[in-house]
């Protein structure tokens, strides 16, 4: 799958390294094994997913396949995750959409060294994809955070169990241990459809009980 993902922005990211995410993903350890995301059907993809794909048809040509086959997740693909993930928490700066455009919503690579929680997500996701991991192992997540609010995170599905990619932390934790309420990410066949979630106890959200995403 190509991504086009700003040159200036993967030299940026990836050659910026914190000191501490050396030495934590020089440990050449793997997570604890936990469990997958239970999904529960279909929902139509968020609005800003829609308007990202319109502005990056390139990233979003990916065909749809009939059968998924698990990530394996080795040391030095977790190494490159933990990278990653800690590379773009500290290089791009948090800004709200409205700051940023003047929009209550916009899914972009943060091309400017700026984002929301989405953008992070985003070029987490083009990152990694560029360094080899399969795009059906990373899925852009809906969630509802702690304080009741709607947040973008990357999902790694893999054959240890799903794990949260977030612009707030850079522990990857498993996403039954995040605190998030889960509502809906791609689907692993298919990047541009969507599935519901459970919340991690066998109950839907209402959200996505009435197939509605915080991001619409």
């Amino acid at each position: 799958m190509k991504i086009s993902l700003p040159l200036l922005l993967i030299l940026f990211c990836l050659f910026v390294v914190d000191p501490l995410t050396k030495a934590q993903a020089g440990e050449n350890k793997l997570p604890p094994i936990t469990t997958a995301a239970l999904t529960l059907g279909e929902l139509p993809a968020p609005w800003g997913w829609r308007d990202f794909c319109r502005k990056n048809p390139v990233d979003c040509s990916a065909k749809k396949v009939s059968e998924i086959e698990p990530f394996n997740l080795t040391p030095e693909k977790w190494k490159t995750i933990i990278e990653t993930n800690s590379n773009v928490n500290k290089n791009i700066e948090a800004i709200s959409d409205m700051d940023h455009w003047n929009k209550p919503e916009s899914w972009d690579y943060p091309s400017d060294g700026k984002g929301d929680c989405e953008d992070y997500a985003l070029l987490k996701r083009g990152l990694l994809i560029r360094a080899g991991i399969p795009a059906s192992a990373l899925l852009m997540t809906v969630v509802i955070n702690r304080k009741g609010e709607g947040h973008a995170v990357l999902t790694l599905a893999s054959d240890r169990g799903d794990y949260v990619l977030d612009n707030q932390i850079n522990e990857i934790l498993s996403w039954e241990n995040s605190g998030y309420r889960f509502v809906q990410r791609q689907s692993q066949a298919d990047p541009n459809e969507w599935t519901r979630l459970s919340n991690g106890i066998g109950e839907v959200l209402v959200a996505a009980r009435e197939k509605k995403s915080p991001f619409e």
